[in-house]
């Protein structure tokens, strides 16, 4: 029953998963009959933990231009309150700023969103980004070498145009860190300032044509995708707390804590 409220087709299907020995409950083969508590086992199928836990949820939302990265901001005229779904609450993973727009992963699942954001597994973000002015492979490769910025020096992993017109350029721009406004800062600083920026992709899960303003529930395989790409091996309900200056970030239980849980929150 557990595999199938996760994803994993009806309870037969389920059956069969754990009959061909695909599935371990911490770590131990699993059989027929078998009983775990999701709350508090490490189930996997094929080695990567499942979100059998009912209290785990994970979402992907197209932010609107305009609206905070926040749960709660009074200086906010818009937040991203008004558009988490009904449930057990969920946190953003990571930021957009107010005038940025595109994908960005909700989740109560602590410490994958912890890994997700932290520079040491390098989970790239795709943004298609629109400048002024005509790019050249020059300054393609001068963002993917280095560009000095004031807190340090920022590099993209690839840049390439995707349209030209006479006046803009279309560019999509491949990150692994995301610091405070980077992109529309590094393309700035190669004088073309940014028009419009939309998050097309984090790690595996890829926007699509999910309509401004709405949410839709990751799938099974992109779940378990995004645990291949952060080496996670365990499926926890996260908690918020205050962090540095006040901040909210994301807390996780001490077992499944690793050195990422203790960094600063990157905004992309």
């Amino acid at each position: 029953m557990t595999l199938a409220r996760a994803g994993y087709g009806s309870r037969r299907s389920a059956e069969g998963l754990i009959a061909q020995g695909r599935v371990t409950v911490d770590g131990r083969v699993a059989e027929l009959g078998d009983r775990a508590d999701p709350s508090r086992a490490s189930i996997a199928v094929d080695g990567i933990p499942i979100p059998a836990n009912p209290e785990l949820r994970y979402f992907a939302f197209n932010k609107p231009r305009g609206v905070t990265s926040t749960l709660s901001d009074r200086h906010a005229s818009r937040s991203l309150a008004e558009f988490i779904p009904a449930g057990p609450r969920v946190f953003p993973v990571g930021r957009l700023d107010r005038d940025s727009e595109g994908l960005l992963l909700l989740t109560n699942d602590g410490e994958l969103a912890n890994r997700l954001q932290h520079p040491r597994y390098g989970v790239e973000k795709e943004y298609l980004v629109e400048v002024d002015g005509t790019f050249s492979r020059n300054e393609a490769g001068q963002l993917q070498r280095g560009v000095r910025l004031d807190d340090g020096v920022a590099q993209a992993i690839r840049v390439e145009q995707v349209q030209q017109a006479s006046a803009r350029s279309a560019l999509t721009v491949v990150m692994a860190e995301g610091r405070k406004r980077e992109v529309r800062r590094m393309l700035e600083a190669v004088g073309h300032p940014v028009r419009r920026l939309i998050r097309v992709r984090q790690g595996p899960v890829h926007l699509g044509r999910l309509a401004p303003g709405t949410t839709r529930a990751l799938t099974v395989e992109e779940i378990a995708d995004l645990y291949r790409t952060t080496g996670l091996d365990r499926a926890a309900v996260g908690q918020r707390r205050p962090g540095p200056g006040g901040r909210a970030r994301t807390a996780v239980p001490d077992r499944a804590r690793t050195p990422a849980a203790k960094e600063d929150r990157p905004r992309a």
